[in-house]
Parts: structure tokens; C-alpha cells; sequence
């Protein structure tokens, strides 16, 4: 999942101690066909620690409907799990079904050829092109995983706060500015912000200032070459992070995303722009809070025709092990993974977003943002596009506006450091 996507969200990040290897081996104890003599154990590895009860949930669900397979389930810290991922790829001890990367951060795995081609073997007709996309091959083009989830921007807000204030959730860029002004006279930090996070930047301006840019239709023109990172549109975009940081909180480049979360679910502040991974662990922090979602509004100067909108992406993507002693019985698994069935219980016992077409939400937030990226969504363009090649566009721009906040760097300098970034390796499609 992004790099939140490495926290405990990534709060997404940091969350439990890795597992020994040596202790994850793929069980001997089963044949190739899933079933036959004795069980088939199949070794599950994902950086989501606070996933791990959900899951065991799932995966009881699945043993119980295919006799004689046992799944085992290990989760590893999130900033540790690539490496640890690739050491158990490349050795006889790695998992049989690893949670994969996506999009730009799939390649290095496909590049290693450590993971079997499900082209023919999974149905991802009528998915969002833009979650198929993060599970492919680069160069081949070939499927090598099966999306778990569709991750979206959001700004939630404390709804007790604004009904205090008298305010409802902002329609217009003048009604949001109201409420920022007016938080912060009531002695609230208005937008809750972790800049310590780097990683965290580039969702904050897609949730800020997405619009200002032009959204999806900024894509279309930075992809095939037309317009590049300097547009005045896209330097207006990163501006609006500098304008908006008043009311962020003090020395917002030394909060982590983790004390934003604190300040918002202790009422301390008003709003937290961030993902629809940081739902659950919103919930949990204060299951007493009455939290809502909307989409900001665009900010004054953006593209004619331009809304709100909600930028989205898959995250979390499974694959299949070439290295699997129980290849058929993993991707068996992996497939299941692409049903209706399994992707209701990832938006019922996980809380996320599935990236399975027509599944349905019974949490209200999870609901309302997945209707808003059905209605009026955009791509996360800097992860979608812009992070199969280093430097990443994601890296580039998250540690720009922490300059940017820090005051070392004006939005145009950031902006066109980007675009030096990333065009070192990015081609504009023909």
C-alpha cells in the first residue's frame, strides 16, 4: 500500500517486530494438488501486522470451504518487508502467497521473475483499469498479482467540532476557509498534518489541491508529454500545501503522521486530510468519535471545468511464489482472492476498500468514499505513474514540501526539481 500504506497506517507504518525466516518455511507436509495425503499448508506473508486478526478470520473462512488446506499467515514490520520479502523469494524458505507491491513497486519482484504469470488463471475483466494496472508487468504487461484494495484521499472531519462551530462539511473553497479560520480562533489546529512523514505529503496535496492541477485530466497531459511538472497549474497546486500550512500544526515538519492521528481522534483538531487505510485505526482510537469524509472543494485559479475529486489506487496486491512447493493449492488462494466473497470480507472484517467490483459497504465512511472515487475519481498520479523509475515521483515530491514548509524552497523550486526527477527515466506514452 503506498508507504502509509507502511505504517500502522502508515501509523499506514512501523507496527510490530519482524518474524525469524527461518520460521515462515512453506509446510512440507502437503502435495501440489491442494489436497490429497495429509494437509497443505500454505505460507501467507503480508507487511500488514494490524491486519493479522482480520485475516485469520478470512483464511478460517477459506480452510473451512476447501478441506485440507491450512493457511498460515505471517505478518512482518512494514519498513522491513521488502527486504525480507526478496530474501524469501530468492531462498527455499519464502512464502507461497506474498502481498506484493503495486504499480511501479511490482516491477522489481516481476524483474526477478520470483512470481508466477496468473494470465488465463484469474478474472480481472471489469475491474477498474486502473487497479489491473497495478498488478502487471511493466514491460510484458502480463498479471502477476490480484488486487486487494482500493485506496483512496480523503479529509475526514470531526463532526462534533463542526457542529459546535455551527459548520457544515465546506462545498466551496471560501466555505472551507471559513472553517479554517474559524478553528483556529476557537484555539484548534484546523487540518491535522504529520510533515515529519515525508511519505505522507504527496496524499496531503492530492487531498488539498488535487483539483488545482486538474486531476485526471492533468494525467492525460503529463503522460503522453503534452504538459510536464512546471505547468503553472501543477506549481499553483504545490503553493496552495505553503498557503494552507497557517493552519497546520506548529513546526508542522517535526509532527509525525502518528501525533496528527493523536490530535484529531483527541479532538484537538478539526480535520486530518489522509487515506482510507487510516479509517480503522481512526475508529479505534476513539470509536466514540462521530468522524464524516468530504471531498475539498477546488481552490480558487483551478483548470475551468475542474471538481472535487478523490484520487484512488490499488494497493496491497497477492501473488504466487514460482518457488511454491503447492503452486496449484497458492493459486487456487489467489483466485479466491478475486472473488466477490473474499472481497466482502476485506471491506467487512478489514475495513479497506476492496478492489473487487460490486461489493458492498456496510460502514458508512467506507461506503461514502468508495461512491466518491465511483463518481469522481482520479488517479494518485505520482504513485500510479510516476514510481517506476528512481528517483520516484512520490519520494521527489514528498521530501520537496517538506522543504517547502521548511521554508528552504518556493513551490515552483519543488515543482521543477520534480520534473528533473522523474524525467531522468519517465518517457511520455505515444
Amino acid at each position: 500500500m503506498t508507504r502509509r500504506t507502511h505504517r500502522s497506517i502508515a501509523s499506514v507504518v512501523a507496527l510490530g517486530a519482524a518474524l525469524a525466516l527461518t520460521a515462515c518455511a512453506p509446510s512440507s507436509g502437503g502435495d501440489d494438488s491442494g489436497g490429497g495425503s495429509g494437509d497443505t499448508t500454505l505460507s501467507v506473508w503480508s507487511w500488514r501486522v494490524e491486519d493479522k486478526a482480520a485475516y485469520d478470520t478470512i483464511f478460517a473462512a477459506y480452510e473451512k470451504a476447501h478441506p485440507g488446506v491450512k493457511v498460515d499467515f505471517k505478518a512482518f514490520k512494514a519498513t522491513e518487508y521488502n527486504k525480507i520479502l526478496a530474501t524469501g523469494l530468492a531462498g527455499s524458505d519464502g512464502p507461497d502467497v506474498p502481498q506484493v507491491r503495486s504499480y511501479g513497486q511490482l516491477q522489481t519482484t516481476v524483474a526477478s521473475d520470483s512470481l508466477v504469470p496468473l494470465d488465463g488463471k484469474v478474472d480481472l475483466s471489469g475491474w477498474d483499469e486502473n487497479v489491473v494496472a497495478s498488478a502487471k508487468g511493466k514491460e510484458d504487461g502480463k498479471i502477476y498479482s490480484v488486487p486487494l484494495a482500493r485506496q483512496t484521499t480523503v479529509m475526514f472531519y470531526n463532526q462534533d467540532v463542526f457542529d459546535k462551530a455551527g459548520l457544515e462539511a465546506p462545498t466551496t473553497w471560501d466555505e472551507f476557509m471559513a472553517a479554517n479560520t474559524k478553528f483556529a480562533a476557537d484555539g484548534l489546529t484546523p487540518i491535522a498534518v504529520g510533515a515529519k512523514d515525508d511519505w505522507t505529503l504527496p496524499i496531503v496535496h492530492e487531498v488539498l489541491a488535487a483539483p488545482r492541477f486538474g486531476g485526471k485530466t492533468f494525467q492525460d497531459e503529463v503522460t503522453t508529454g503534452s504538459k510536464d511538472f512546471t505547468d503553472p497549474d501543477w506549481v499553483a497546486s504545490v503553493k496552495v500545501l505553503k498557503d494552507l500550512e497557517k493552519f497546520m500544526p506548529k513546526n508542522v515538519t517535526g509532527v509525525a503522521i502518528t501525533d496528527a492521528q493523536t490530535l484529531f481522534t483527541a479532538g484537538k483538531a478539526a480535520m486530518l486530510p489522509g487515506g482510507s487505510y487510516d479509517l480503522a485505526v481512526l475508529q479505534k482510537a476513539n470509536p466514540a468519535m462521530k468522524i464524516g469524509v468530504f471531498q475539498v472543494p477546488p481552490p480558487p485559479g483551478s483548470p475551468s471545468g475542474a471538481t472535487a475529486t478523490t484520487a484512488g489506487w490499488a494497493d496491497g496486491n497477492f501473488a504466487v511464489s514460482k518457488k511454491s512447493k503447492n503452486q496449484k493449492a497458492a493459486t487456487d488462494l489467489v483466485t479466491w482472492m478475486s472473488t466477490k466473497e473474499f472481497g466482502q470480507m476485506v471491506a467487512d472484517d478489514v475495513k479497506q476498500i476492496s478492489a473487487v467490483p460490486g461489493v458492498e459497504y456496510k460502514d458508512p465512511l467506507l461506503k461514502q468514499m468508495s461512491e466518491n472515487y465511483v463518481k469522481s475519481g482520479s488517479p494518485y498520479l505520482l504513485l500510479t505513474d510516476f514510481r517506476y523509475g528512481s528517483p520516484s515521483g512520490t519520494d521527489l515530491l514528498g521530501k520537496g514540501i517538506q522543504q517547502l514548509l521548511l521554508g528552504g524552497k518556493d513551490a515552483s523550486t519543488v515543482s521543477k526539481e520534480l520534473d528533473t526527477g522523474v524525467k531522468t527515466w519517465f518517457k511520455p506514452a505515444a
